[in-house]
């Protein structure tokens, strides 16, 4: 590992503690939250690619109800709607404010995300790609980046 990539790896996971440190009020009353609408699981936890093209398990806060349905779409992205049913109350918040997306702050500490990368695709999606776009399997995903900030889920897939 290049020195520049050590450094950046111990400054994301130094980040990642002082957020988990000084989040953990909110991400306790969140889990609580989620709790008592449905007594289900706090966490959401899914594969997807990382660098090197190994597999994580992504840690979010959970915003569908127990053992909804997965919807796809035509590009194999994942169905999202502000009026889909199977997402729960605080669920519908925790989407609008992204607070479902402060768990990852987990796979940050692990060594499995970056703070600032590219999002992690789903590890079928890798039979979609084509060309440069293996290039983003060199580096650690990250929690936002830039197509979280110009135009997250209303960019198609292969645009994000």
């Amino acid at each position: 590992m290049s020195k520049k990539l050590w450094l950046k790896d111990l400054i994301d996971k130094f980040i990642g503690i002082i957020v988990i440190i000084f989040l953990l009020p909110i991400l306790f009353i969140i889990g609580i939250l989620i709790k008592i609408e449905d007594g289900g699981k706090i966490f959401f936890l899914q594969k997807r690619l990382g660098k090197d093209r190994k597999i994580f398990k992504i840690y979010k806060f959970r915003t569908m109800k127990e053992n909804a349905p997965d919807i796809r779409l035509a590009d194999g992205s994942t169905f999202n709607s502000d009026d889909d049913p199977r997402v729960t109350k605080i669920g519908k918040f925790l989407r609008r404010t992204s607070l479902d997306e402060l768990a990852q702050i987990i796979n940050v500490i692990k060594g499995e995300m970056s703070i600032i990368g590219p999002r992690p695709d789903l590890p079928d999606h890798l039979k979609l790609y084509e060309g440069d776009e293996f290039k983003k399997l060199l580096v650690r995903p990250g929690i936002t980046g830039y197509a979280q900030v110009n135009g997250r889920n209303d960019l198609p897939w292969k645009e994000r």
